[in-house]
């Protein structure tokens, strides 16, 4: 007999090559409400340092106010984030509560839709602001204003934002929505655990 828990792997891989399709094509609709949180976030904290932010496809141009290298007059700074870089975890999320086939559908993919928009956000605006901050030209990251300490949390936010939170947070949302499947799942693989050491 096959392991329930195989069946629900076969088919989180079944559903993930459409999941990341619809994902990829669909992404400045999907994303929408993460660049608003982008957006409003840059107004009210970095309104001196961003004074534009233009959308094309999944990436955002921040036009900041910063003048490349030692540059007074005659030209910005801009700098591009791709959107995706830090979304990835939607499609995984989907291919999961599609997997689950949990009644309603709709909720769980509603839930961990909202919840995951601020987190896609914080890894944007957190790699902007490496880019300005860190990794730009010591005369470009000087005009930034930002002391080492806040260099360290930017850094630190940074990490957090690419390596952790795209991939743990719909993993935990996904626990946190399909509890009870998560227990039926787990009785039924001891039954057959129990049944196969007759």
């Amino acid at each position: 007999m096959t392991s329930p828990v195989f069946r629900f792997v076969v088919l989180v891989l079944a559903w993930l090559p459409l999941a990341f399709a619809v994902w990829y094509v669909l992404a400045p609709v999907i994303l929408f409400p993460a660049e608003l949180i982008v957006h409003g976030v840059a107004d009210f904290a970095l309104r001196d340092l961003v004074s534009a932010i233009d959308s094309h496809g999944g990436v955002l141009t921040f036009v900041t106010s910063l003048r490349p290298g030692e540059a007074t007059s005659g030209g910005t700074l801009s700098v591009d984030v791709n959107m995706l870089l830090y979304a990835f975890g939607l499609p995984l999320y989907v291919a999961l509560v599609l997997a689950a086939r949990e009644k309603p559908l709709w909720r769980p993919l509603v839930v961990g839709y909202a919840v995951m928009m601020p987190f896609i956000a914080w890894g944007v605006l957190a790699d902007f602001l490496k880019n300005v901050a860190i990794t730009a030209p010591p005369l470009v990251a000087s005009q930034a204003g930002f002391g080492p300490r806040a260099r360290d949390i930017i850094a630190l936010a940074y990490q957090f934002g690419s390596l952790i939170l795209p991939a743990v947070v719909p993993a935990v949302v996904w626990v946190l929505t399909h509890r009870a499947f998560l227990t039926r799942m787990r009785a039924t693989h001891a039954a057959a655990t129990t049944r196969g050491e007759h």
